[in-house]
């Protein structure tokens, strides 16, 4: 008996409590895009321009893999929402800010400073948009972002950089052009211009060849010409904007036009379980 009651003593000790280091990881990879942003800081201060430029590229690619980790290890957190939200503000809105004055606006005296902070101020009110439209949107913007995303914005912040670095010409060094492209930028972060959210878009079975093949070409590109991969990559993401604009007000008009006919046809299958008349919103398909 008193063996059998040891026994048990020893089943009674309580396991210790805390978080898994798998549930941590997101965390992780989060800190790690804040520490490339603010180490691409570090860089323009020695004048190492392709290496700042190239930390907050990893910054960016480090962003876009710490949500995934979390929903791959279902460890979503208000915390790491939070955390993730802080790291994009520094990480896309102050260094980049930092390093085009570094680079080329501090010549402007002022104005370059004052331009350098409206830039990371715009991606720091983009956050927040951001932040406070999530599951408020209609069924037909789910494949847009408001405005320019924080990191697709540093990028078209940098093109300038990057493409003087592909063709070195003085003219993308000019610190006024550098000061009104800061400024055109900083304005599309927080505008109401719907760019496409690619990692939502489908992808019809039938491109998934071609897909891939272009994807080969940019890893092709970025092995043997990085930079003028990059600005290419940057030009082409520019252009879509029209793309985008014009298929979200198609997908807006429809939506409209499938609010304005139920309403007006007065059919009562359209009305919810309650009875209280209010139509279900359409659920339209997503944009391939």
């Amino acid at each position: 008996m008193l063996r059998r009651k040891k026994s048990r003593n020893r089943r009674r000790v309580p396991r210790f409590k805390g978080q898994s280091i798998s549930r941590l990881v997101p965390n992780m990879i989060t800190v790690g895009a804040t520490c490339a942003g603010l180490t691409g800081v570090k860089f323009a201060l020695e004048g190492r321009w392709e290496h700042a430029v190239i930390a907050i590229i990893v910054a960016g690619v480090l962003d876009a893999l710490d949500g995934r980790m979390a929903r791959l290890l279902k460890s979503a957190s208000d915390f790491g929402a939070e955390l993730d939200s802080l790291s994009d503000f520094v990480a896309f809105g102050v260094s980049p800010a930092f390093i085009l004055y570094f680079w080329t606006l501090q010549s402007l005296g002022r104005v370059g400073w004052i331009v350098a902070l409206f830039l990371a101020i715009c991606c720091g009110l983009r956050l927040a948009r951001f932040n406070t439209n999530i599951g408020k949107l209609p069924p037909y913007a789910f494949n847009y972002f408001t405005g320019v995303p924080a990191p697709a914005g540093a990028g078209l912040a940098l093109l300038p950089m990057i493409a003087m670095f592909a063709y070195d010409q003085p003219i993308l060094r000019e610190p006024v052009a550098i000061a009104v492209w800061s400024v055109i930028v900083a304005v599309l972060m927080v505008s109401r211009v719907p760019t496409y959210s690619f990692k939502t878009v489908k992808v019809p079975h039938a491109a998934i060849v071609p897909i891939l093949a272009v994807v080969a070409l940019l890893a092709a590109g970025l092995a043997g010409a990085p930079w003028l991969t990059l600005t290419s990559v940057g030009l082409v993401y520019i252009m879509s904007f029209g793309v985008s604009i014009l298929t979200y007000r198609r997908l807006k008009a429809e939506a409209e036009r499938m609010h304005g006919t139920r309403g007006d046809g007065g059919d009562s299958s359209d009305a919810g379980e309650g009875g209280d008349g209010a139509s279900t919103p359409p659920q339209l398909r997503t944009v391939e």
